[in-house]
């Protein structure tokens, strides 16, 4: 199987997933301001891990996880109906920590960004005349 077929049905799964996000689940533990991030299939096809980001706090997080992991049934039962394979593949879903990680690593560099903005670097002349001892 082509690696072409792999990030199609990927993206086609991400494209479901995240409408039933929007407008399936009517669950109140389920965070509005939660995204498909990416989805990873098996060589098989057979599995496919949907990862995927809460925009909010760790306990926000756990409930809604815990509201896509209850909700999984459902998400398969309308994958499947929506996908034209004899299979339908089995939904795993996971916390996208690698979004985190970019997200910490941006607010690092706009903190950076802003320190630099407050106290300059010393210019080329000044930091030669700080290092040149005087006679």
């Amino acid at each position: 199987m082509g690696q072409y077929r792999k990030e199609k049905l990927g993206s086609l799964i991400r494209e479901v997933i995240g409408e039933i996000f929007v407008r399936g689940l009517n669950d109140p533990r389920m965070s509005p301001l939660t995204t498909v991030t990416r989805v990873e299939m098996s060589s098989d096809l057979t599995v496919a891990r949907v990862f995927v980001r809460v925009h909010e706090d760790a306990a926000t997080e756990r409930r809604t996880m815990r509201a896509i992991r209850h909700a999984t049934g459902y998400m398969q039962r309308t994958l499947a109906g929506q996908l034209t394979m004899r299979t339908c593949p089995q939904l795993r879903f996971e916390l996208d920590e690698a979004a985190k990680t970019a997200q910490r690593t941006l607010e690092l560099i706009d903190q950076n960004r802003q320190q630099l903005a407050e106290d300059p670097p010393p210019t080329q002349s000044e930091s030669e005349s700080e290092s040149e001892p005087e006679c």
